[in-house]
């Protein structure tokens, strides 16, 4: 019950979750744990892994959990917190979306003891005369006390009738899952208190319902999410998710300790202690990014983006950045650095290169770059853009 109530927002009803584990606990057998995410966009964020990690804890003490992609549900895209229709998606880009989706989630999971499916396995068959049946099962004054829809129509504004089958259909997922409990975040609460009473019509035992908190992106407002760019995403490469997690705030990062790291609790107590005490709160944020790098790559990679952010933060030069040769051509001695930033795919263009320049945001072999009439002859050079953009150019 620790484990399921950590950084929980909600669990739905708590003494069923009770009778439901000591059963388990009496007859051997694993309870059923299920997590469905729709594959509207190529990539896995942190976000995505508040409940990823929560899957991984459960499994840690031995529950089957079941990784379930929503392919059939993303076809009519899901209403939950929206002003509008959300546009569904074409077969075929959740078909690419879903192909990276279980390999990135089994970066949390141990694929080994995850079960993988897919929803249209039986919403497909269900037909019109069952997606009929199945409509009959939840009446409408219901389906309008949902926030979203509720808001929407006193608004005037549009709700399509094919939203009421989003939650019907992720509730319909638990009654062939046969679930025990499943996860989501607040925002899914309805949908999942559909699959209950679903369950319930059906004859089914109905599953407890654990919500998980919104994780704020890096802006520590808005909940995390890759339209608004505020992600960390968990195919990053290690210096760009290590640099991301060091830039949030010092506030935000206990909140992202409690939702994220994997530490005890009584761990994460003793460091904001120690850093109430007078300790510097960068140490603790320091390891907060080397965790998690650490657990999407390796302890030897969040090493080497620790000192990488080092040698940045010093204006010094990563170990490993991408090189070019470039001729400089016949008859030409030099070249200026603004035509040579572009050349090296720095910025798009050379007056793009010359504003960087008087914004004193531009060096070379690590010197801030003053005289935009600066030019190269033939020889090796460190190109820097801003914090993060290197390019080593040999001219020839």
């Amino acid at each position: 019950m620790a484990v399921s109530l950590r950084g929980s927002e909600e669990l739905i009803p708590q003494d069923d979750w009770l009778k439901k584990l000591a059963r388990s606990e009496a007859t051997g057998k694993p309870l059923r744990i299920k997590l469905g995410l729709d594959p509207t966009a190529p990539d896995i964020h942190l976000g995505h892994t508040v409940v990823l990690n929560k899957m991984r804890q459960l499994q840690n003490l031995g529950h089957q959990v079941i990784f379930l992609i929503g392919d059939f549900t993303s076809l009519i895209g899901d209403p939950s917190g929206r002003n509008t229709t959300r546009p569904p998606l074409t077969a075929e880009q959740i078909k690419v979306n879903a192909e990276t989706y279980y390999r990135q989630a089994s970066m949390v999971l141990d694929p080994s003891r995850t079960e993988i499916r897919y929803n249209s396995e039986w919403s497909d068959p269900l037909g019109a005369r069952g997606m009929i049946q199945l409509a009959a099962k939840y009446n409408v004054a219901r389906m309008m006390e949902r926030d979203d829809f509720n808001k929407r129509f006193k608004e005037g504004r549009t709700i399509s009738v094919h939203e009421f089958l989003y939650p019907l259909m992720q509730g319909y997922d638990s009654v062939a899952l046969k679930s025990d409990l499943e996860l989501g975040g607040t925002d899914q609460k309805f949908n999942l208190l559909v699959g209950r009473h679903l369950q319930a019509e059906y004859g089914q035992e109905p599953q407890c319902i654990l919500t998980m908190p919104l994780l704020e992106g890096l802006d520590g407002i808005e909940k995390m999410s890759k339209s608004k760019n505020n992600y960390v995403g968990i195919s990053e490469d290690a210096n760009t998710m290590f640099a991301k997690v060091l830039s949030i705030s010092d506030e935000l990062m206990w909140r992202w300790f409690t939702l994220l790291s994997f530490r005890s609790e009584a761990e994460i107590a003793l460091l904001r202690a120690e850093v109430q005490g007078g300790r510097n709160p960068k140490d603790a944020k320091v390891a907060l990014a080397k965790e998690i790098t650490a657990r999407f790559h390796s302890s030897a990679a969040a090493d080497a983006a620790e000192q990488d952010f080092v040698n940045r933060s010093k204006g010094g030069v990563p170990d490993q950045i991408p090189e070019l040769s470039l001729p400089l051509g016949e008859g030409i001695s030099s070249i200026g650095v603004a035509a040579l930033l572009k050349m090296a795919g720095l910025v798009a263009s050379s007056s793009e290169g010359n504003r960087l320049i008087d914004g004193g945001g531009v060096r070379v072999d690590s010197s801030v770059v003053s005289d935009k009439g600066l030019k190269l002859g033939r020889g090796a050079y460190v190109l820097q853009v801003g914090k993060r953009k290197f390019v080593r150019v040999t001219l020839d």
